[in-house]
């Protein structure tokens, strides 16, 4: 046998053992249906009444408006007045539907509200049995934070998510959309994708799977070696699926960024094969020699430390990528909230959520642990976080003139893991690219009409959500204050704001509602029942802990 073939081996079967490994680790309670009372509709007739919208294309703010939902469609937007002055009634849509007066009908008064399309995670994780085993604990952060949208990378086992995608597609249980996004090799007995035909034979047998009418929607990646990249992607465009990837080390010397792409991969997650393809100095990264892969503060620790060891901004190797992936449609979901604990590891530990959203069991997860991935803290020092500092500065740097030039960049945020949350972290990624250079306006863009976009077939066939417009999906964000003008009202614990006139502290914010398929659900009270699934599962820990006579 070939060294190469050996090598392939060893790493496929390491993959194998780790798919393995995130299977045992997704398995998931029963999801509970959707009850009497979670969320109002859909109704034949819903009027939003008196809103100002942005609308997710990149267009300002406009108000007030009447929109109009039929069933799980936008069926108009009626401009009814001007900023200041009383609304024209006039122009405004009547409720009754003088062709069908059995119709149901319902209008909601939201004057001075902010309306924006639906939320689009591009990278979710539902849980798992050993951190968040109530699906609808996670589902509930989502939309309780304007996620009507998620892209499972994967949500949990292949054909469980499809059993999930098919239940919220027909709002069985209160959960975004779902897109469903498995690995190769997965649910198969035939065999390890350590070839290209067997690269084939996978995508040709799970384009075929078929739970409820739902199948999978793409494909998230490895860094393959190139033979088998190149079929598995070649052969899911065929198919009409997605790609994405995360381009990791062990596989990056051969397939980075630049070469996925230029593979035909439609995105890049995370950031992984991104500096690797701008090295000055080097053809791999400088690994220090004592590195071990398996070691995660290794790992995470050294990611930071390729900052200064690329050709940076304004050099030729830099425009050049740019250049090359905007020739491509290249898109770039890089999910910086997920590694921002590495440059500010006591703000992640100790943000305002933890204390009633998180779970003990997902908590334990967090901890330092040399076994559990993503829990790398085994002696975090600020040479560590300085590291990640500048890293993050050339990052955001990079993300910024690329979508300035034209690329696309989404939002997703791959919460469960680093101390981040679930919908709490997701907001926190509309943060960070404010950071890196983001108008809030393109913020939202990123999180709406782009994710759509991203998500539509690879035909180019247009999304029918993203964008607030006629014919399009009922999906929307209602928020009370206004986003742009501070991000932070959109976190389920809202914004610290002094009242003058009280003298007292108080938060604001919150998102009020999350429409889905024309179905209005409160959000706090969203929220509110996770902060009562938190209470239980504390309680039980304390009740058990009590009675264990170990402790």
């Amino acid at each position: 046998m070939s060294i190469t073939r050996t090598i392939r081996r060893a790493a496929l079967a390491g993959f194998a053992t780790l798919l393995l490994a995130s299977q045992a680790w997704a398995q998931m309670e029963e999801t509970t249906p959707r009850g009497a009372g979670e969320g109002d509709g859909p109704y034949d007739r819903l009027i939003l009444r008196g809103v100002t919208i942005i609308d997710g294309t990149g267009a300002p703010p406009m108000g007030p408006v009447d929109i109009v939902i039929e069933g799980d469609r936008i069926a108009s937007v009626q401009t009814v007045g001007f900023p200041g002055l009383d609304v024209n009634e006039d122009r405004r849509p009547d409720l009754e539907d003088e062709d069908n007066p059995d119709a149901t009908t319902h209008e909601i008064d939201l004057t001075g509200h902010f309306v924006m399309p639906g939320f689009v995670d591009m990278h979710a994780h539902t849980g798992g049995g050993g951190k968040a085993p109530q699906p609808e604990y996670t589902y509930k952060l989502w939309l309780g934070h304007g996620i009507t949208t998620s892209r499972g990378v994967g949500h949990g086992p292949m054909m469980w998510a499809l059993e999930e995608k098919a239940k919220a597609a027909r709002n069985e249980i209160v959960a975004p959309r779902m897109y469903t996004y498995a690995r190769p090799g997965e649910a198969w007995d035939g065999g390890a994708i350590d070839s290209p035909e067997q690269a084939r034979a996978w995508v040709q047998w799970a384009v075929q799977q078929d739970v409820d009418g739902q199948r999978i929607d793409g494909l998230k990646l490895g860094s393959y070696d190139p033979p088998i990249m190149e079929a598995v992607i070649d052969e899911a465009h065929q198919h009409g699926l997605g790609t994405v990837a995360h381009l990791g080390q062990m596989g990056v010397g051969r397939m980075t960024a630049l070469d996925a792409a230029e593979a035909g991969l439609d995105m890049m997650t995370h950031y992984y094969g991104l500096f690797e393809s701008m090295l000055s100095s080097y053809s791999i990264q400088d690994w220090p020699l004592d590195y071990n892969y398996q070691n995660e503060q290794h790992r995470f620790g050294n990611v930071a430390r390729l900052w200064d060891q690329v050709d940076g901004p304004g050099s030729e190797s830099w425009d050049a990528l740019i250049d090359r992936f905007l020739e491509l449609g290249f898109g770039i979901d890089p999910t910086m909230t997920i590694y921002e604990a590495s440059r500010d590891l006591m703000r992640a530990r100790n943000a305002d959520w933890h204390d009633e959203y998180t779970l003990p069991s997902q908590w334990d997860f967090y901890t330092p642990s040399r076994a559990a991935h993503g829990s790398y803290w085994f002696y975090w020092s600020s040479e560590d976080e300085t590291a990640w500092k500048n890293f993050y500065k050339v990052w955001m740097q990079f993300l910024n003139e690329y979508k300035n030039r034209g690329g696309i960049v989404t939002t997703g945020s791959d919460s469960g893991f680093i101390y981040k949350l679930y919908g709490f972290d997701y907001i926190r990624e509309f943060e960070l690219l404010r950071e890196a250079g983001f108008h809030p306006i393109e913020v939202i863009r990123s999180a709406t009409m782009y994710g759509a976009q991203e998500l539509s077939d690879p035909s180019g066939s247009e999304p029918d959500f993203g964008v607030i417009r006629t014919g399009m999906k009922a999906d929307f964000v209602v928020v009370e204050e206004n986003p742009l003008e501070n991000l932070k009202v959109l976190y389920g614990t809202g914004a610290v704001k002094l009242n003058d006139e009280t003298g007292d502290v108080e938060r604001v914010g919150g998102i009020k509602y999350t429409i889905k398929d024309g179905i209005v659900y409160d959000a706090k009270q969203l929220l509110a029942d996770v902060r009562e699934m938190v209470r239980e599962a504390k309680a039980e820990r304390a009740t058990t802990t009590s009675e264990d006579p170990q402790n």
